[in-house]
């Protein structure tokens, strides 16, 4: 009953009084300074650094690197069998492709396991995962058991921001990337991510009690790379029932973006998935996105999710799916990227 009240006074009250997103999104970045780890902050519970490449070919079709800092203090994020001796201290790395068992997942205590320079400009996890920033160019380095992974990026200033609030940032920048994945060359558009997050996690070494979490319980992030020059970002996440953000980002080179809030999305067919802690969640088998602008229909799209779903997105999972549909009226088709946690009960 606490989680409920407090998620409707986040998400139905404070939220929509404070968040800058889509006014953000409609704007070049110009703060590149807010992209450090607080790695030692009592104030920024969690950072987030990642790297997202949708549409590669066969058999890769994606390559992902997800990295959390520091416990979030929320329920669909935290993973406390993983905590380190101060759970501000837990920080964990997800890299995966779709081929074979490239998949690498692991926990990380920071204090004794990792470098981050507290500008940003280097981060290190362990001897498997290097991420250097020096806008515009951000090169990640991975060496994982069963597949390397090497990007250079040339990040744009076309940002698109889930949520911009005093308690929360999170955005994503066009990034065009070249690189190798195990020894493969590959090139096309990615993202570079960051997101920085205030909880009361910040204030105690011990794992925030599960009663205590943030009750986001629903989240899915999906990327659609329709051509070499369009890119869309499709959110949808909730807590207990109520969004907190379901939005589509286009994004074109070289154009401003457009961020759009009439957005629906269906899951038509599903199943249920169990972890190795033996906890169940329902995935998607068949979905379905609508996008609107006013009386004109942006993007409809139908995916079926037909990759290995890779887990350690915090609770969840991430993997690939083949859609079909049309974008402004022009048939379109491909391979997409997704994440998705579902918590709800």
């Amino acid at each position: 009953m606490i989680s409920t009240l407090l998620s409707r006074a986040v998400v139905d009250g404070a939220l929509p009084l404070l968040d800058r997103r889509i006014e953000a999104s409609r704007r070049p970045f110009d703060q590149p300074e807010i992209l450090r780890p607080h790695a030692t902050s009592k104030v920024w519970a969690t950072t987030h650094y990642g790297v997202f490449v949708p549409d590669l070919p066969e058999p890769y079709r994606y390559v992902n690197t997800m990295t959390l800092i520091g416990a979030a203090g929320a329920e669909l994020f935290d993973q406390d069998h993983l905590s380190a001796a101060d759970a501000r201290n837990t920080t964990t790395v997800l890299s995966s492709t779709a081929y074979a068992d490239q998949h690498f997942y692991r926990a990380y205590d920071a204090s004794r396991e990792c470098r981050f320079a507290a500008d940003g400009s280097e981060l290190r996890w362990g001897d498997e995962l290097a991420i250097d920033v020096d806008l515009p160019r951000v090169t990640v380095r991975g060496r994982y058991p069963g597949f390397d992974v090497d990007l250079e990026l040339e990040v744009s200033d076309q940002v698109s921001y889930f949520v911009k609030t005093p308690i929360y940032d999170h955005l994503s920048l066009t990034a065009p990337y070249t690189g190798t994945v195990d020894g493969d060359p590959v090139e096309g558009v990615g993202t570079f991510e960051y997101a920085r997050i205030r909880s009361h996690q910040a204030l105690t070494r011990r794992a925030m009690p599960t009663a205590l979490k943030l009750p986001i319980d629903f989240f899915t992030y999906q990327i659609i790379d329709i051509d070499p020059t369009t890119q869309i970002l499709l959110t949808d996440v909730r807590a207990r029932g109520h969004i907190a953000c379901r939005l589509a980002h286009v994004r074109r080179l070289g154009e401003p973006a457009e961020v759009y809030d009439d957005v629906l999305m269906d899951v038509i067919e599903s199943r249920r998935v169990v972890d190795d802690r033996g906890r169940a969640m329902t995935v998607p088998v068949l979905l379905k996105w609508t996008v609107r602008d006013g009386e004109d229909e942006v993007l409809t799209i139908d995916g079926s999710v037909d990759s290995e779903l890779r887990y350690g997105h915090g609770r969840g999972y991430v993997g690939a799916y083949t859609y079909l549909g049309s974008y402004r009226s022009q048939p379109v088709a491909g391979s997409a990227y997704l994440e998705w946690i579902d918590t709800q009960p």
